[in-house]
């Protein structure tokens, strides 16, 4: 018995879960503190983080395929090696630079105008979005490659360690927040750049080593290679004919240079390869995303990010405003994080009875029958919801006004942990239309525990549903196309993302939050719409005939005409 233990905690597979825990722990911790950092920098106004976020969303959306294709062209072990060094110590580097300007802020404003200062700005979002770049390059290889091989041709142990890296997310994302929220609170913001700066110094040594470990115990790992090379072969044949042998357009380029026969006509056919290479990556990898046989529900998992049914500071931001503590927003995130556990444990039984792709149907409507709440919660008693109130009313007026944009207060350390950000609707810590100095008539609570009810319940179908559609991509895209066909999912992840803050900036008050609710629930419906049909097309005539696949091969997960395996 005492050997089973030791073997497990060898094996490939727990070294594959902690190295990710500690990169989730790490990556948890500076996502919440580099939003806090920009805005206690910037005189407590959004404009930093909102910059911050839209640098990111934007260069995810641009560069999502390129960088996988980066991941299918280099071997494993570089990839992920690579990764790690670069998204760890840009982290380190912006750590070192916040201290700096925490040090030495009062200084920096008198030095060139203040240029000096706004130069360390750009130079800390630029920094982060790079450090933001390498950990999407480190997911996609790890958690949609390495994961893969590791489990091997059993496609039940592939669920479960899929199961496991999101129950692992799961607690991170509440976990790591509250660490370093009270070394913020308790110390300072100078303390919390040092703090986190040393973690990831630590941790990417750690992780460096479990990397090799892993890489060591799974030789599998290392058959890639031979495609990586014959990648690379392929890209030195300026002829591109489809029927040429990798080792046949070498031979071409050597006698070429050999022969010296049009030397600069050749440099500059090259030059412009090389320029356009980029576009093409780019323009390949979307067309091959739309050509794979689970495009739908790839599409279908994109469209539940185009919501504000979710625990992010616009949701959060609009139930303060509702009156809910910030004690009682931490207790239903806590909440929030057993139900997605809950869901990982649904995904992992309901494969076993009905298969993977009849999970995901499950899991879908059972996301959006809690959803339901949500939209109840919109007409019940409590709800600020009035459409007579333009939603630019706000913004015009404090335009025409001439009033600055709103800032807002430093919050709560309470407020803080829960959160990670401040109110965001209302733009200050008091009532969204009244004195601070007079206390408002109570908000019945009806519809704002409605609204949570239903996004805490539908955590648990929403995050079986990614895992199902997750694992369709892990089974269903070719070894080769792993990388860039997961890095354009990152992508249309990321532009309805972009797309629901847009919708929030563009209706940013209480009194729209229904209306956004409503339109959050059309885009859930409509993703797994999408999904559904991409079941009708795969299953056919059995889609509801629940029975029980083989655990290993689960042959229904393959859409027809799929020839690749795990």
């Amino acid at each position: 018995r005492l050997g089973s233990v030791v073997a497990y905690f060898t094996s490939a597979k727990f070294l594959l879960y902690l190295g990710h825990a500690l990169s989730t722990w790490g990556d948890r911790m500076w996502h919440f503190a580099v939003s806090v950092f920009l805005v206690e920098l910037y005189g407590n106004s959004l404009l930093l983080t909102a910059v911050y976020g839209l640098v990111v969303a934007g260069s995810v959306l641009l560069l999502g395929a390129l960088i996988g294709d980066w991941v299918d062209k280099n071997s494993r072990l570089k990839v992920a090696q690579t990764s790690l060094i670069v998204q760890n110590a840009s982290v380190i580097l912006c750590g070192i630079i916040l201290m700096i300007i925490f040090l030495f802020k009062t200084q920096l404003l008198t030095l060139y105008h203040g240029w000096l200062l706004t130069m360390c700005y750009i130079l800390v979002i630029t920094i982060a979005n790079i450090a933001n770049l390498a950990s999407t390059a480190t997911a996609i290889t790890i958690q949609r490659d390495w994961i893969v091989v590791v489990a091997g041709e059993d496609r039940s142990k592939l669920a479960d360690m899929n199961a496991t890296i999101r129950r692992i997310d799961q607690l991170t994302n509440i976990l790591a927040p509250m660490a370093v929220g009270q070394i913020m609170t308790f110390g300072s913001p100078m303390i919390g750049c040092g703090f986190i700066s040393g973690w990831n110094l630590m941790s990417m040594c750690v992780e460096y080593l479990l990397l090799w470990k892993v890489y060591q115990k799974t030789p599998t790992l290392a058959l890639k290679s031979a495609k990586v090379e014959e990648s690379e072969l392929k890209q030195l044949n300026v002829t591109k004919e489809s029927d040429t042998k990798p080792a046949e357009g070498v031979q071409l380029i050597v006698e070429k240079d050999v022969s010296g026969f049009e030397p600069q006509q050749e440099k500059e056919v090259g030059c412009a390869a090389r320029m356009a290479e980029p576009f093409i990556t780019f323009r390949d990898g979307w067309v091959a995303y739309y050509n794979q046989p689970v495009f739908l529900a790839g599409m279908g998992l994109a469209f539940l990010y185009m919501t504000v049914l979710g625990f992010d500071c616009i949701t959060t931001g609009y139930a303060y405003t509702q009156g809910l503590s910030g004690s009682v927003l931490s207790l239903l995130m806590g909440a929030s994080a057993v139900t997605g556990i809950m869901g990982t444990v649904a995904f992992t039984w309901l494969r076993r009875k009905c298969g993977l792709i009849r999970t995901g149907l499950i899991s879908g409507v059972a996301q959006f029958a809690c959803l339901i709440l949500c939209v109840i919660s919109v007409f019940m008693p409590g709800s600020p919801m009035d459409l007579t109130v333009s939603p630019f009313a706000d913004i015009s007026a404090r335009l025409f006004e001439n009033e600055p944009l709103p800032t807002i207060a430093s919050p709560e350390p309470e407020m803080i942990l829960a959160t990670g950000m401040p109110n965001l609707l209302n733009g200050s810590t008091t009532p969204a239309n009244g004195d601070p100095e007079m206390s408002p008539e109570p908000v019945p609570l009806i519809s704002v525990s409605l609204l949570f009810a239903g996004v805490i319940a539908a955590r648990v179908g929403l995050w079986s549903f990614d895992l199902s559609v997750t694992q369709l991509l892990q089974e269903n895209v070719v070894e080769s196309e792993r990388g860039i066909i997961n890095g354009v999912q990152n992508s249309m992840n990321y532009l309805l993302d972009l797309l629901h803050f847009i919708m929030v900036i563009l209706a940013p008050n209480p009194e729209a939050f229904g209306l956004l609710v409503l339109i959050s629930v059309s885009f859930v419906a409509m993703g797994h719409i999408m999904y559904f049909r991409f079941a009708q097309k795969t299953l056919g005539k059995q889609l509801f005939v629940c029975r029980t696949p083989d655990p290993k091969t689960a042959p229904d997960s393959s859409p027809p005409g799929n020839t690749s395996t795990v």
